[in-house]
């Protein structure tokens, strides 16, 4: 490994550090103590915690390891080494978390107040969604049923989607069975409070995870093409392509710099033009998605011909 790649590294387990930070906040401020249920292993565990009192930490441990451990043959140690690492993680904060937020009497203290029940769920999912993105934007994951879906997702024609769609489901539905959460009025609450979770949940993850990955297109026409183009070079990780150009105003040739990059990535490419030439004319686009060396891997399965 270089030192390079080992950097990467260490910025990847950071970053997954604190989206799970930000997730046990999400989790155990505003959903715990209004007894609001979601889906994945954390949804098992708080559910089982409700009709229980068997704390969170230690259920979602417990499914993780035994999960791990039956995958582990199946999708080796290079998908599950962040995924153990998450776990444990996971596991200590959401402990320290719960220790600190009980009151006397054992329960949670309700930072919205009662009967804010919704307006937490709200607050609690656009937290942890946004959490669950930052985690899987550095090849990381928090484990439990992301290990299912993607155990089905190699033997069968399943997307990891549909599969974690299925089995959130079967998880949140699962509460119209629990008698101790009380009458069927109130469980077909929890289960549609359930649903709301997976609506906003998902699409915060994929706004944030859309957001960053989001990429545009730049056409630099510049007399100063090789200056600008080495620089971007130079100082990014992206290559880029000299395309001929004909001015019909002027009817001289010119050239073009085109080059794809990330959206965050603008600015820095916007000041290097700038400082070298203040009269470059540049076209900024943005684009439906890049694939390739550098952005995202094309994810098509190829049809077998056959013989």
């Amino acid at each position: 490994m270089t030192r390079r790649d080992l950097l990467y590294e260490i910025k990847d387990y950071l970053n997954i550090t604190l989206g799970l930070l930000l997730y046990t906040f999400g989790f155990t401020v505003f959903l715990l103590p209004y007894e609001i249920v979601t889906g994945g292993i954390s949804g098992v565990g708080a559910i089982v915690f409700y009709a229980t009192g068997f704390p969170v930490q230690y259920t979602f441990f417990l499914i993780n390891a035994i999960l791990i451990m039956a995958a582990l043959k199946i999708l080796g140690w290079k998908f599950l080494t962040k995924t153990i690492y998450a776990t444990f993680l996971l596991t200590f904060f959401l402990e320290v978390a719960q220790n600190i937020l009980r009151q006397e009497d054992g329960s949670f203290l309700r930072m919205m107040g009662e009967g804010n029940d919704f307006m937490s769920l709200v607050i609690g999912c656009m937290l942890t969604g946004t959490a669950l993105a930052i985690v899987f934007l550095n090849n990381g994951s928090t484990g439990g049923t992301d290990i299912v879906a993607a155990v089905l997702n190699k033997f069968h024609n399943i997307t990891m989607g549909k599969a974690l769609i299925m089995i959130d489901l079967c998880i949140i539905g699962s509460c119209l069975f629990i008698d101790t959460f009380g009458a069927l009025d109130v469980r077909c609450k929890k289960v549609v409070f359930g649903l709301c979770t997976m609506v906003i949940e998902c699409l915060m993850l994929d706004y944030v995870m859309y957001w960053q990955r989001q990429s545009v297109q730049f056409l630099i026409f510049s007399k100063k093409y090789q200056e600008i183009a080495f620089a971007i070079t130079r100082t990014t990780d992206h290559t880029l392509t000299i395309l001929d150009g004909h001015g019909w105003y002027t009817g001289k040739p010119t050239k073009v710099i085109c080059l794809l990059a990330k959206k965050r990535e603008s600015l820095h490419i916007f000041r290097i033009v700038k400082s070298i030439d203040p009269n470059a004319f540049v076209s900024q686009s943005s684009v439906i998605g890049v694939y390739g060396e550098g952005f995202d891997s094309i994810k098509v399965k190829i049809k077998k011909k056959k013989e």
